[in-house]
């Protein structure tokens, strides 16, 4: 069994047709997006705080495990494919067998 842990940096409804996708994939065991677990650095009192151009486009962790390499291969490829349709940003981490 490997993890596959995804870093999505767009919209909300990407982030859905991503995990949408990753549980249509037969094969896949688990897909779960995970809190958001890095502390945000914004200073509430700056006078830029909360502008538009200051932040940069949500992003969202998605964990998913997939029983051998064909699998994770197949679940790489399919992400980059859609991620690449919706002008989406996704950054793949790999862990071998847990």
């Amino acid at each position: 069994m490997a993890l596959l842990r995804f870093r999505i940096a767009g919209e909300d409804d990407h982030v859905r047709a991503i995990m949408n996708l990753l549980q249509s994939i037969d094969g896949i065991e688990h897909v779960e997006e995970i809190g958001d677990l890095m502390p945000h650095m914004d200073d509430p009192d700056s006078s830029s705080a909360g502008l538009h151009d200051v932040r940069g486009a949500d992003t969202h962790e998605v964990e998913v495990e997939v029983p051998n390499p064909s699998t994770a291969r197949k679940v790489r490829e399919a992400v980059e494919a859609l991620a690449f349709d919706l002008d989406a940003m996704v950054e793949i981490e790999e862990d071998e067998a847990r």
